[in-house]
């Protein structure tokens, strides 16, 4: 008798080890699909809502943030919009400066954290507010080459035990997942960069072809529309000729900020050369186009550019064209903006500071003329 239970001990045990060395390959498994899910995407918000929805997947938890670094600006970490299933409060600025007490200690220790350990661990001086009043039940950090590139907050973990608190085995992997982001965000990060012109902060001309012949192919395979709009802004050389080039970069700098404030996140604005500007609307239509490039020259024109308590008028000539496959079914990226740019010149030759569609006949006329 006492045989058989031994031996019901050991087949037990031995199932015990089967089942965690299962439920350990199964993990290896999922990281590997989580390593190739985020090393194969380089734009940063998909980025981030990928990290956040494995995490959330991964360890059952109701919602997640994640602090990064702006990736034009080393200086502090930014919840922005980088969370979900959280409530952050609108009263209070989530930025953590990088002088903060907290971004050494994860630097140093790249440990994953509760609330109650940071609180214990750190001086009393620390401000913690922008991490307490999201109610993490864990805090981990994102780190690559000793550099803290991030920090992850997970929520309110789905359990019906009474013990919400992590195992040293999930901690253990949550660490893995932490270091996989960490590279996928300092990658995503140096294409940010390497594709962004540094003075509006915009997309640089080059970038701006390769997503639009992506934009035409989908909506060409959809047949749906999509748009471009070019600016220029109006006698801009007078600027730099009256006030120095100094002037001239502030206007430069202003209109973008003008224009990436009036379109959608899933458009995209870039410097196209010199003082010239375009935007990418994606999915939207000659009528809606029209009203964008309307409302953006609207608001330069009315904005009060002033430098040094000197104040300029400044004024921008738009050019709009729009992929439709009854209307204008070109499969061109190049030949698209070519007709905003036909447009825009009309802009400029009917006295600037004006919107102006590339309407098939006018461009032909203008083609005549010359």
């Amino acid at each position: 008798m006492s045989n058989e239970i031994s031996e019901i001990v050991q087949e037990d045990k031995a199932q015990e080890i089967i089942s965690e060395y299962e439920k350990k390959i199964y993990d290896l498994q999922q990281l590997l699909e989580i390593s190739r899910s985020l090393c194969s995407t380089l734009e940063f918000s998909k980025l981030i809502e990928s990290i956040l929805y494995t995490c959330m997947g991964q360890f059952h938890v109701l919602g997640a943030g994640l602090f990064v670094l702006n990736a034009l600006d080393a200086d502090s970490l930014h919840l922005d919009s980088n969370y979900n299933g959280i409530d952050p409060n609108p009263n209070i600025s989530y930025i953590i400066p990088i002088s903060n007490p907290v971004v050494n200690l994860l630097e140093t220790s790249n440990k994953v954290y509760t609330v109650p350990e940071l609180v214990q661990i750190l001086p009393e001086s620390t401000d913690l507010n922008m991490i307490t009043t999201l109610k993490p039940s864990l805090i981990i950090p994102l780190v690559q080459h000793n550099h803290l590139n991030g920090i992850l907050l997970l929520g309110e973990r789905i359990t019906l035990a009474e013990d919400a608190g992590y195992s040293d085995y999930e901690k253990e992997q949550l660490t893995v997942i932490a270091s996989l982001a960490s590279i996928a965000i300092n990658n995503a990060a140096l294409i940010e960069r390497s594709s962004t012109d540094m003075m509006t902060h915009l997309k640089l001309k080059y970038f701006f072809f390769n997503v639009l012949a992506d934009k035409l192919d989908n909506a060409l395979a959809g047949e749906g529309n999509l748009s471009v709009i070019m600016f220029d802004i109006d006698f801009f050389k007078r600027f730099n000729d009256t006030y120095g080039h100094a002037c001239g970069d502030y206007v430069l700098q202003t209109v973008a900020k003008i224009i990436k404030s009036n379109i959608r996140e899933k458009d995209m604005a870039s410097r196209y050369g010199g003082e010239e500007f375009t935007v990418l609307l994606n999915e939207t239509s000659t009528e809606d186009a029209m009203i964008v490039a309307e409302r953006i020259r609207s608001k330069v024109e009315q904005f009060d550019f002033c430098y040094e308590d000197q104040h300029v008028k400044v004024t921008i000539s738009i050019g709009v064209s729009t992929f439709d496959v009854n209307e204008n079914p070109i499969t061109s990226p190049k030949m698209l903006v070519d007709q905003a740019d036909q447009a825009l010149y009309i802009s400029k030759r009917s006295g600037r500071n004006r919107v102006t569609f590339a309407d098939p006949k006018l461009i032909s006329e203008v083609k005549l003329d010359n």
